[in-house]
């Protein structure tokens, strides 16, 4: 194998490392925020429970929530876990806070 072409290998796997460690410190600060806004949404449904714990229904809507797909997290709410629309909504926009 030519020097050059050995080069340019071991160029090419740094420059993909640097890319993939870069892509993982860039998402981290938004994997670290996730939490919190999931929280404020299954807290707001959890008032409207008066004191019971969220199912895990309410759980994987909060998280859809994040991703910004109010329209699914309102609707999983509403018909998975009986949490009415009003309670549904404020839920959902604090998820995508």
């Amino acid at each position: 194998m030519r020097t050059s072409s050995r080069v340019a290998g071991v160029l090419g796997v740094l420059t993909g490392l640097s890319l993939a460690l870069g892509g993982v410190s860039l998402a981290a600060p938004a994997v670290h925020a996730a939490p919190a806004d999931v929280s404020a949404c299954i807290n707001q449904v959890e008032r409207e429970l008066k004191g019971g714990e969220a199912p895990a229904s309410v759980r994987a809507s909060c998280f859809i929530a994040v991703t910004g797909a109010q329209d699914e997290c309102v609707s999983g709410l509403t018909e998975g876990a009986g949490v009415t629309k009003g309670t549904a909504e404020a839920a959902c926009k604090l998820g995508a806070e």
